[in-house]
């Protein structure tokens, strides 16, 4: 899957996980460094229970796996330089790890939940191409608020706490 490489991807943070309130889903919420881009995505419980223990600096008593990849990696000299999410597909969200091993630089597909996990680990930046930012319709805080009476509501009621903490 090639990505256009005229168009600069733009970089994200993770602002924290939640639950789908309709399917208990989690859901980690993307959002640009100006607060004003926020990308949900839905991901699964293992993944969001990963993002969880690195973002609370939560430590397992044996290293989960994506620890033991992150470790792997390290051991290998192999350095994680950052994750791209690169594609939506079908409601299907695509990724890539950003990688270099001997000044080499190479590429790997990837879940972007897993791109995730793996990104806090290595303290890598977080990328997403504005592609995808159109096809999954990000909440654009600035020009939603003056349009849209729903998301308002939405803000209103949401707990701030629900953005920052997964119950693990």
């Amino acid at each position: 899957m090639s990505e256009d490489t005229t168009v600069e991807p733009l970089r994200m943070e993770i602002k924290g996980l939640m639950l789908d309130p309709t399917s208990n889903t989690p859901i980690v919420i993307l959002r640009d460094p100006e607060d004003r881009i926020f990308l949900p995505i839905w991901i699964g419980v293992f993944e969001a229970n990963a993002i969880a223990m690195e973002l609370e600096d939560a430590e397992a008593p044996r290293p989960m796996t994506h620890d033991l990849f992150f470790n792997v990696l390290s051991a290998a000299d192999v350095t994680l330089d950052g994750i791209l999410i690169r594609d939506l597909q079908d409601n299907t969200f695509f990724a890539t790890l950003k990688l270099a091993s001997g000044g080499e630089p190479f590429e790997v597909d990837s879940r972007p939940s897993d791109a995730l996990a793996l990104a806090l680990r290595a303290d890598a930046p977080i990328f997403v191409m504005p592609t995808v930012l159109d096809k999954a319709e990000a909440i654009d805080l600035v020009q939603k608020i003056q349009d849209d009476d729903e998301l308002k509501q939405w803000l209103a009621d949401v707990d701030p706490d629900e953005l920052g903490k997964y119950p693990m």
